[in-house]
């Protein structure tokens, strides 16, 4: 199982592989170190990046400065060579690294993550601009709900919806951006991991498929029937006699490719929040109330599975069992207000637990310390500072790894309520009534001759027709689809966090101790 140690340890993944060797000791003097020359340029933080790195850079993190030459030396006992000549007369090789023994006396310090320690990791101006991104467009979401319970949105576009789909695409993008480097691995262990995943992922993709509505509630083929009527409909007002070969067996493929590559995208982080997870729980093991959270947390994306599983979630709720009798605690479209609000409360704890999961993971550095301690031998001053440093170099990807299926679970969510014609409770909610295609304007392939004359009217009779293919297109996909295909979507997300996330618990408490 080696291939599991290289893939989660961050000493030997491929991201940092490139900033190996002396240079990496060099850069690492200067970040945690004596302060380089030009240092000082930087005495205070640009204020975008103190305002993006809030979650990192608020000084509720902690780091592990790794220990200079100097103090590796007293702690062994012995003075270090300074120049050429004294390193020879006492023995030591310039070929030969400066060691230490690996049993010494060596106790970390800390200090708070600033803006300035950011600047140098890896990564930092993607976390920044991603998060940063993702604030914006909740904020948005929540100013156009705000702006529609009191104006009537019919003939408005909801800009909330595009910052929603865009704040999805970066997320799946930030996911790619990692994994990729995960495949130029040179061990090729990474790779291997992924693409296991990726055909596991796609194996229970096509299962999760074909599983009734009777037991999985999605409502996918519902959907996929009613944009099948209304795509024909839409066809023939068009004057197009042939079909386009788009079916429901099709459509599913495509599915399944996407959940595929969602899985293989979620498997290292499921397999990190596993890790933080354990170290977490040591690391608060006198105070009960945080553990409880650190463990809701923690089983939030099963709760988010369960929410779609009909007879043990909404039959219950809508027929419960009192005896002889069923009675009926809420109605469907309470139950639809429930489950959005809970999926959104749970994203919310999960954020809550951000500081202490990235706390336990910088944590890391101070039990390779205890682990070496443990070790007989010597070891070289630069790989215990290079251990020490690669582990704070990669908290922005550790970062990265656990707010991103936050983010794109919250976001599905939100466009589910949107595009699904849910509501939240707080007011009634709409009747998913599919739009009339009957009343889709039909389409001239050519213009009229009259207005290639007037180059003022061509234009306007193009923006008619685009808008009327815009309002055509907008009939075929009602809200009875997007419910569905979003309603698989979130729950897919939490079922990859689910699998990926046990398995990451399987492996630290069992194979890596063996």
């Amino acid at each position: 199982m080696a291939i599991g140690v290289v893939c989660i340890h961050p000493d030997t993944c491929p991201i940092h592989r490139p900033l190996g060797g002396a240079r990496l000791g060099r850069a690492s003097r200067g970040w945690h170190g004596a302060p380089r020359r030009g240092a000082a340029a930087l005495p205070v933080a640009p204020g975008w990046v103190r305002r993006a790195g809030g979650l990192l850079c608020n000084g509720s993190l902690r780091r592990y400065k790794h220990p200079s030459e100097e103090e590796l030396c007293a702690l062994a006992g012995k003075q270090k060579p300074k120049g050429k000549r004294e390193r020879r007369v006492n023995g030591v090789s310039d070929d030969k690294p400066l060691s230490v023994p690996r049993d010494i006396d060596l106790r970390l310090e800390t200090s708070p993550i600033t803006a300035v320690d950011a600047l140098v990791l890896r990564y930092f101006l993607e976390y920044q601009w991603f998060v940063d991104f993702a604030v914006y467009s909740t904020l948005v979401y929540l100013f156009t709900e705000g702006y529609y319970c009191f104006v009537d949105p019919q003939k408005e576009v909801n800009i909330g919806i595009l910052w929603c789909l865009l704040t999805i695409f970066f997320s799946v993008k930030v996911f790619f951006m990692v994994m990729r480097h995960y495949f130029r691995s040179e061990e090729g262990g990474e790779r291997s991991v992924c693409l296991t995943f990726a055909f596991f992922f796609l194996l229970v993709a096509m299962v999760v498929l074909v599983v009734r509505e009777d037991y999985l509630e999605f409502g996918l083929d519902s959907g996929l029937n009613n944009v099948s009527d209304n795509l024909e409909v839409f066809l023939k007002h068009q004057g197009w006699e042939w079909t386009i070969p788009v079916t429901k067996l099709t459509f599913k493929l495509g599915l399944v490719a996407l959940c595929s590559f969602l899985g293989a995208c979620l498997t290292f982080p499921g397999l990190r929040l596993a890790q933080t997870h354990l170290d977490a729980l040591k690391m608060a093991a006198d105070r009960p109330l945080t553990q409880i959270l650190l463990h809701a947390s923690f089983l939030a994306p099963l709760i988010v599975i369960i929410l779609w599983v009909k007879p043990i979630s909404r039959d219950f709720l809508l027929h419960a069992p009192m005896g002889k009798q069923t009675v009926q605690l809420m109605s469907d479209t309470a139950y639809n207000s429930v489950r959005l609000w809970t999926i959104v409360c749970l994203c919310l704890l999960r954020l809550a637990m951000a500081r202490y999961h990235l706390q336990a993971y910088l944590g890391l550095a101070e039990r390779w310390v205890e682990q070496m301690k443990r070790e007989a031998g010597r070891i070289s001053v630069l790989e215990i500072q290079r251990k020490i440093t690669r582990i704070y170099c990669y908290v922005t990807v550790v970062s990265l790894q656990y707010l991103g299926p936050i983010i794109l679970t919250l976001h599905c969510t939100l466009l589910l309520k949107t595009l699904g014609n849910y509501s939240w409770g707080l007011y009634p909610e709409p009747l998913p009534v599919s739009p009339a295609v009957d009343a889709a304007p039909v389409l001239s392939l050519a213009p009229p001759e009259e207005e290639e004359e007037e180059a003022g009217e061509n234009v306007q009779a193009t923006v008619e027709q685009i808008t009327g293919a815009l309002g055509a297109l907008g009939s075929v996909l009602t809200p009875l689809f997007y419910r569905g295909l979003f309603a698989f979507l979130t729950w897919w997300v939490a079922a990859c966090q689910v699998i990926t996330s046990l398995f990451g618990l399987y492996f630290h408490q069992y194979l890596a101790a063996s």
